[in-house]
C-alpha cells in the first residue's frame, strides 16, 4: 500500500516531469504553457468549488464531492507550486515549522 506520503512525493515527480511535456498531450503541460493566471484562474475555480461542496456537505452529509473538489483544489494548487519553482516538499516544511508555534502567534508573526 503506498503511504499519503509516497502518493504526493509521487504526483510532485509527475507534475515536474509534465511541466515540460508536449501541451497537446498532457494537460499539466498545457496549464503551464498558457501561464501562471490560467493557472491562478484555476485554483480560483477548485477554491470556489471547494467552498460550495462544503456547504452541500454540511446540509446533505454527504462529502463525497467535497473530497473530490478538495483533491482537484490541491492538484491545482501543486501545478501553481510547480510554476513557480516551488512544491509541496516547500509547503510541508512550512507547516512544520509551524508546529511549536500557537496559530495566533503565527498570525501576529506576519502582521509585524
Amino acid at each position: 500500500m503506498t503511504s499519503h506520503n509516497d502518493t504526493l512525493a509521487q504526483l510532485t515527480e509527475v507534475l515536474a516531469q509534465r511541466k515540460m511535456a508536449d501541451p497537446e498531450s498532457s494537460y499539466v503541460a498545457s496549464l503551464h504553457k498558457k501561464g501562471l493566471n490560467k493557472i491562478l484562474e484555476k485554483v480560483g475555480e477548485e477554491c470556489f468549488e471547494t467552498v460550495i461542496a462544503a456547504k452541500d456537505a454540511m446540509s446533505t452529509g454527504n462529502k463525497d464531492e467535497l473530497v473530490y473538489e478538495t483533491a482537484d483544489l490541491w492538484f491545482h494548487s501543486l501545478v501553481m507550486l510547480s510554476h513557480l519553482d516551488l512544491s509541496a516538499e516547500d509547503v510541508l516544511k512550512e507547516l512544520a515549522r509551524r508546529f511549536d508555534l500557537s496559530g495566533l502567534e503565527e498570525k501576529a508573526s506576519r502582521d509585524q
